[in-house]
């Protein structure tokens, strides 16, 4: 099943049932902002979420303030997800303050630029596991294990690694890959996977390289001389 649906490209990615904050100011997408608001009651006041692969998250601008022609075109990522309007502030600017949940994963089809003050995009709904699976379930008791142990690397106050985490496989799926310090990458091939298994298993692979890695820095101290040097130029 397709769609059409207006698209926000980001520099990060969005996982379903995750809380989204974003400050509005540009004016296409002051202008989305506003085309949801103004639909009816009961429509779903959605948009996609989608990573970006190459291109700026904001339209560079010549000294007048106009865009530059075929400048800042970005390239998508393949898989997003929409994101629910919930909250929305109007500022005296003319921008908004909103809060979103994230709510469901699509592929992205043929993006249309010229269409509407903003980016719209044909995509395809990609399914969600809707019955119990055992191999999820026994991958989510060793992922919460591992990540809890992660958590304890990156976070000072151990009183913070006693939060509940979720039973749900999927849903823990969806929060680890959010929560974990990923890249952009990481997490764009986590979302794409339309198994909750076969992600339960990725990011156990991810959160234990992770995992090395910090151990590894903290053992090794870094030169004072190093830390006080100024980063050298690719």
């Amino acid at each position: 099943m397709t769609a059409r649906l207006p698209v926000f490209p980001l520099g990060t990615v969005l996982f379903p049932g995750l809380v989204l904050p974003l400050h509005i100011f540009e004016e296409r997408y002051r202008a989305l902002v506003r085309h949801l608001v103004d639909l009816p009651d009961g429509s779903p006041r959605e948009f996609g979420v989608v990573a970006i692969r190459a291109g700026w998250e904001v339209a560079p601008k010549a000294p007048d303030g106009r865009p530059l022609p075929g400048v800042g075109e970005v390239t998508l990522h393949d898989v997003g997800c929409t994101a629910e309007l919930r909250q929305v502030t109007e500022l005296p600017d003319g921008g908004f303050d909103i809060v979103t949940v994230g709510r469901r994963r699509f592929r992205v089809g043929e993006v249309d630029r010229a269409g509407a003050p903003f980016l719209t995009a044909e995509v395809e709904w990609l399914p969600e596991p809707e019955a119990p699976d055992e191999a999820a379930d026994l991958l989510a008791a060793r992922v919460i294990a591992v990540f809890r142990q992660y958590l304890g690397l990156i976070r000072a106050d151990p009183e913070e690694i006693s939060e509940q985490l979720p039973e749900d496989p999927t849903v823990l799926s969806h929060l680890v890959a959010a929560t974990a310090a990923l890249t952009v990458a990481d997490r764009q091939r986590l979302l794409a996977i339309d198994d909750t298994a076969a992600r339960l298993r990725a990011e156990l692979r991810l959160l234990n390289r992770e995992a090395a890695l910090l151990r590894q820095v903290r053992a090794v101290p870094v030169p004072l001389g190093e830390l006080a040097s100024p980063p050298i130029p690719n």
